[in-house]
């Protein structure tokens, strides 16, 4: 899954695109990672339970997007509505050339725990009376429904693929895109990275690690082989992905995900997945205890996102990039459960 050095030069970021606890849009993101502080919890009821759950979720869209008033958008859930917003504002002025037939525009979505909101709805539905369980909530429980939707409100009749898996999979689907578009397969290609915040998850979570607070929302990111942005930012290379299975292992995949990115230099910035939590952290602090340049780390700030914070942590590398706060950037992604996974983009 590397990005190799043949031609390195053919892949850029053209658009960016982010949906948040922070608010809706790239702005929104900068702003609250800008500030460094982490944005406050909200209460989520747990049925059952008198103490509600933690979590940071995305707030009401204001003013309300005209995208969903879409046909196809009158149903779902909120992670189809994120990978929409996000993936809208990475096209920008390319959306209407995939509508009108003349970008053939792949589609990657990235997605860990996916549409749980209608899936939990469905299964309720089923165990309280299977005979009066709404046929119409089945087909927005499966994985690939956010990208058929993005698909349909585009009119994009190309490559269309939804990858399953932990926070790593958004690199790896940076690394399929990058492979479509140096094949010639597609004009341009989306990766997205949406999560949708349900009860069922955060209290599932929390089984596992008491003091995450879960976040949802999106982030995309718009790639070509052309740049048509100034500055130019280019995607230099994707790592192999490391996979692991307990702590020591996963100690190791951090340290050979390391090996395989730059080392980096004073100026260069490293937007890792720290979170503040040293049970957690440790493995991926360990791997890049001689990182010499800036760091930022958005799980610390906005939340576990899962999918949507290593999409996060690639937008705002992009967008320090695009602000020339710094020449290069490396993305660390240090899986919950799967793999370890970096990213390196740069100044063109």
């Amino acid at each position: 899954m590397k990005v190799l050095s043949s031609e390195p030069e053919n892949i850029f970021i053209d658009g960016i695109g982010a949906v948040s606890p922070a608010g809706w849009g790239v702005l929104p993101l900068r702003e609250a990672l800008a500030k460094g502080e982490p944005l406050p919890a909200k209460e989520l009821a747990r049925p059952g339970w008198a103490r509600p759950l933690r979590v940071r979720s995305v707030p009401p869209p204001s003013p309300r997007p005209d995208f969903m008033t879409h046909p196809r958008l009158r149903r779902t859930s909120p992670i189809t509505q994120y990978a929409v917003a996000a993936a809208l504002e990475a096209l920008g002025d390319d959306a209407a050339r995939v509508r009108n037939g003349s970008l053939r525009l792949g589609i990657v979505l990235c997605v860990m725990t996916g549409c749980v909101n209608y899936s939990r709805r469905f299964y309720d539905e089923t165990l309280k009376d299977p005979a009066t369980a709404s046929p119409l909530v089945f087909p927005e429980t499966v994985f690939n429904a956010p990208a058929s939707h993005l698909a349909a409100l585009l009119g994009a009749t190309a490559l269309n693929y939804t990858l399953l898996g932990d926070p790593g999979t958004f690199l790896q689907g940076l690394a399929l895109a990058a492979d479509w578009l140096l094949s010639r397969r597609v004009d341009g290609c989306l990766v997205a990275g949406a999560e949708e915040i349900d009860w069922l998850t955060a209290d599932a979570y929390r089984l596992f690690a008491r003091k995450i607070i879960l976040s949802d929302g999106a982030g995309a990111i718009y790639l070509r082989r052309q740049s048509h942005t100034a500055p130019s930012v280019r995607l230099h290379c994707i790592s192999e992905p490391h996979l692991f299975s307990s702590k020591k292992q996963r100690a190791h995949a951090a340290q050979r995900m390391r090996a395989e990115l730059p080392a980096g230099n004073p100026g260069h910035l490293l937007c890792d997945g720290i979170q503040n939590l040293p049970n957690i952290d440790a493995q991926e602090q360990e791997a890049w205890q001689d990182w010499p340049g800036a760091r930022l780390s958005p799980r610390a700030i906005l939340g576990e996102g899962l999918a949507a914070v290593s999409a996060w942590q690639c937008v705002a590398a992009i967008d320090a990039l695009r602000q020339r706060q710094h020449p290069a950037a490396s993305v660390s992604v240090v899986g919950c459960n799967e793999q370890a996974i970096g990213a390196h983009f740069v100044i063109s």
